[in-house]
């Protein structure tokens, strides 16, 4: 597997001007519906763009790319009307920045959500992550293409210790499977969600996450594909422990959060609360909760350094800007980062292209570079253009609304997909040109019980199941942890 060097991911062109005015949304979606990754339970994909859409065109000018902010206002409503409960938004364009939300933060008072809501955001938890270990790299403590077992032997012992290296952890190349499926077994054993209420409020050990993936089946040799995995970013929490002497979630509160200056950042450790102003968070879970509960409070520990962040989007966009402009890395380690691995759907085509600890996708105004991630109840998008000018970050508090068809393995339409898409194209692009709802689309859905699917299978299961593939867009309304 040859890895994509930065240069190889910024030297394609974007479409003329006039194309990106009318022609994002078509081709995102497009583009979307191709390039989805069947991927386990709890996986969950973001939406790539194909190279080929936009290899012979042109940026657009700064004029089409100025902030829209009626549009923006316009777009995060469609999303609420779509069916999500509440969405928050910020984006910027250098100096330029628009901050909006749209919907509730609670279904029962209609407590307005804010576009300053703090949130968990899951598996961007990995980016900061990565900058933690690089910059252990950078100081001579970490080898990123050292055995694990150089750091960790006790954790990840024997032959696989010494095949795995620090930059398959990052890359999630390992092969080291998932523990989500142990962590919560009644989603495995018995096909419900009882183990998500359960353990609202244990406190597990990241050695217990790790013995859980490694007890698993190896899903490839190390280094052969890409195949995501959160015990990855557990264990590489283990080895900054390890080389630090340091609490993890401490080091990369001081050496990450702090330096990037942001202020709504935190990890909650064992505090199941999230302080400050914030929604609440609802799981609908593919219909298996209905209708949708609660669970913004939450003991993250099951998440740690793969996901327990808290933040706001406006601190995400903070920390990319911070990040893709060299305040947080030398540029030899932000260079390392930005080197990919290719992930290929199940029809071998290219997906997207994952880095270490964050990932690139293109847009029909070039590539961004960011990452997504999702709790339960809790959905986050952060990306940015590669020099961090041009930014998108949105959170949703409604996970899991998808339905699938009798077979299990294909997601129907739904609006609020679509309406996401939408906005993230004139967020990031300019103007957009929304593609109207699928036939038989929900309307807008203020009531507490989830939307419906944009059509409805004609031999849809009578018990709601739980999928077998992952949603084609994006990661982070599908995904409970990524």
């Amino acid at each position: 597997m040859r890895p994509t060097r930065p240069a190889d991911r910024t030297s394609a062109t974007a479409p003329t001007a006039d194309r990106a005015a009318v022609r994002p949304a078509r081709r995102l979606r497009r583009t979307v519906a191709a390039g989805a990754v069947t991927v386990a339970l709890l996986a969950g994909l973001a939406p790539a763009a194909t190279a080929a859409d936009r290899a012979d065109g042109r940026s657009a000018s700064a004029t089409e790319r100025r902030l829209d902010r009626d549009g923006l206002r316009t777009g995060l409503d469609r999303i609420h009307e779509a069916g999500i409960f509440g969405v928050y938004s910020s984006v910027r364009d250098g100096r330029e920045r628009f901050d909006g939300a749209s919907g509730v933060a609670d279904v029962d008072t209609r407590r307005p959500v804010r576009a300053d809501m703090r949130h968990r955001v899951g598996s961007v938890t990995k980016t900061f992550t990565s900058v933690a270990v690089l910059q252990q790299s950078a100081k001579g403590r970490i080898g990123l293409d050292r055995p694990v077992g150089d750091y960790v032997p006790e954790l990840v012992p024997g032959e696989r210790g010494r095949k795995v290296t620090v930059r398959m952890l990052l890359n999630h190349t390992s092969g080291i499977s998932d523990y989500i499926l142990d962590a919560f077994p009644s989603l495995e054993q018995k096909n419900t969600t009882e183990s998500l209420d359960e353990f609202r409020h244990r406190t597990i050990a990241p050695t217990e996450l790790i013995r859980f993936g490694l007890a698993r089946p190896q899903v490839n040799e190390p280094g052969a594909k890409w195949s995501y995995s959160n015990t990855n970013y557990i264990v590489l929490g283990e080895i900054l422990r390890e080389v630090t002497g340091q609490d993890p979630e401490r080091l990369i509160t001081k050496d990450v959060i702090r330096k990037a200056g942001l202020r709504d950042t935190y990890f909650p450790g064992t505090d199941p609360r999230i302080r400050g102003a914030h929604s609440k968070m609802y799981e609908n879970f593919y219909g298996l909760i209905d209708p949708p509960r609660d669970y913004s409070d939450y003991n993250m520990t099951w998440a740690g350094t793969a996901g327990a962040l808290v933040s706001t989007t406006q601190d995400l966009n903070t920390f990319y800007r911070a990040l893709l402009t060299g305040d947080l890395l030398p540029r030899r380690q932000l260079d390392q980062m930005r080197t990919t691995v290719e992930v290929r759907d199940p029809a071998g085509k290219v997906a997207m292209h994952y880095g270490l600890g964050i990932y690139t996708m293109d847009t029909p105004c070039g590539p961004v570079w960011g990452h997504d991630g999702g709790v339960w109840g809790a959905g986050t998008w952060s990306l940015s253009s590669p020099d961090g000018s041009r930014q998108f970050s949105i959170g949703y508090n409604l996970m899991k609304y998808q339905r699938v068809d009798e077979t299990g393995t294909v997601f129907l339409p739904h609006p609020a997909d679509a309406a996401v898409v939408d906005y993230m194209g004139l967020a990031l692009c300019g103007k957009t040109a929304p593609t109207p709802a699928p036939k038989g689309a929900a309307p807008a859905s203020p009531e507490r019980r989830a939307p419906a699917p944009a059509a409805p299978a004609p031999s849809a299961p009578t018990r709601p199941t739980l999928p077998k593939t992952g949603p084609a867009l994006p990661a982070p309304l599908a995904a409970p942890l990524r």
